[in-house]
Order: structure tokens, then sequence, then C-alpha cells
């Protein structure tokens, strides 16, 4: 049997879900080793020119994408992009939550300096961040974190390939607490 064709239909079935490793070791009654075989004969295929698709783990899952070299004609079929769909304050709370997870809505606030109520309310139902937990803060607020969907979106595998943010030290001021601009009449 030619397992490569079989875990071609399966990534087509599952479609945008994609399919966790350990699932399809079960499906084709295989180890780890052989179906790390099966994937490199697979990829390879994809890999050549006339290929419309490549094979990705994205997040814990393996799926079938669309190679993004081919992006311009894919963005005219649908006519959308990241910016006509996530405005920038979606795209700031997000990067906030993927930067600081697991963190609460209130801590979002709180960094935004504007409530983040509805974003995360739309976030949550785009599964593009989850629950995760509550957190021991008085109220216990949902603690909130991203999703293979998120990562998926942003074509990332892990959270690791987020690009590193750093400020310069110029930029870093050191805040002294108990001095202040006002001061009290006498």
């Amino acid at each position: 049997m030619n397992l490569e064709a079989v875990l071609e239909g399966i990534l087509f079935i599952v479609g945008n879900d994609g399919i966790d490793m350990k699932e399809i070791m079960n499906i084709l009654d295989i180890d780890e080793v052989e179906l790390n075989k099966v994937i490199t004969e697979l990829e390879a295929m994809y890999k050549e020119a006339n290929r419309g698709i490549k094979m990705e783990i994205l997040g814990n899952k393996l799926k079938l994408t669309t190679k993004k070299e081919h992006s311009a004609f894919y963005k005219k079929l649908v006519n959308e992009n990241v910016v006509d769909i996530l405005s920038q304050a979606t795209l700031e709370t997000l990067a906030i939550i993927a930067y600081n997870a697991p963190i609460t809505r209130i801590k979002v606030d709180e960094i935004r300096g504007v409530s983040s109520a509805n974003i995360v309310r739309k976030l949550v139902a785009m599964n593009f961040i989850k629950e995760i937990g509550k957190s021991d803060l008085p109220g216990h607020p949902n603690l909130y974190d991203i999703t293979s969907d998120f990562l998926d979106y942003f074509g990332l595998s892990s959270r690791d390939e987020l690009p590193k943010v750093e400020l310069p030290e110029d930029e870093i001021e050191e805040c002294d607490l108990f001095k202040s601009r006002y001061k009290e009449e006498t």
C-alpha cells in the first residue's frame, strides 16, 4: 500500500483543521520513524515546481497549505488580506496576548490603555485565542493564550517563531515612583 497517497488523502479530508502526528500514526498503524519517512517522501513531491500546495507542520498539526509564491493569485480569488480582516487594534491585542500569555484581559487593557473586551470576544470567536484557565487574582479572571489557528493564520509552526522584540536600552526609562511632577499645595 502507498502510505504517501493515503496520507495525502487524509490531509485532504481534514482540510484546514490539519491532523495531529500521533493521530496519523494511529490511523496508518505506523511508528514515528515510518511516519517521518512517509512525510519526507510526500514533502519531496510537493516541493516540485509544478505543484500548488505544500505540506507543513503548523502548531502541532500536519496540513496541506498553499505555496506563498502564489499568494497574489489567491488574494485575487478571495479578495482579502490580513489588514482587511484584522484591524490595527485587533492585531495589537493579538500581539500582546501572543508575547505575554498566559494573560488576563485586564492586563491586556492595562498594556493597551483602552478596553479590549470586545476585541478579546472577537478573537475567541475567531479561534485565534482561547481561555486556558483562571488567574489567582481577585475575581479569578480568565487567562488567555494563542491557538494553533493563530499560528496557522500567520504561518508559524510555534510561538518560538514570533519575531523577537527588544527595546534599545536608551528607550527604557526607569521610573521613580516616589517622585512626581505634581507638587502638593501648602
